[in-house]
């Protein structure tokens, strides 16, 4: 699980990358990589890159149909970073509330 997490935010943590994956989410649906790259000023193979990057996390799906490669998006793999990021809000919630109890009770 670790592994899919590095991954996963290795592939978020570029902001080009971020907003690829952003535009997919959005569009709920299958977009060509040329419509993608349509979006962004870099050249096809600059967002075919960042593409590669993000399917090799699960982030994108890319399938072939024809002559066209087409991009879906996958978010299954933010939901494990959230659920890793859940342990470390209840810490910081608990140390806060912690906190609080004891500055009260120096009041």
């Amino acid at each position: 699980m670790q592994n899919k997490i590095t991954k996963t935010l290795k592939a978020i943590a570029d902001p080009t990358r971020r907003e690829i994956f952003h535009a997919l989410v959005v569009a709920a649906c299958a977009m060509p990589i040329t419509q993608v790259s349509s979006q962004f000023n870099m050249s096809r193979q600059g967002v075919t890159k960042h593409l590669r990057t993000l399917e090799d996390a699960g982030l994108v799906l890319i399938q072939t149909k024809g002559r066209e490669r087409f991009c879906y998006a996958n978010t299954a793999p933010l939901k494990e970073i959230n659920q890793w990021l859940k342990f470390y809000e209840k810490f910081w919630d608990d140390s806060l509330q912690n906190l609080g109890t004891y500055l009260e009770g120096k009041s």
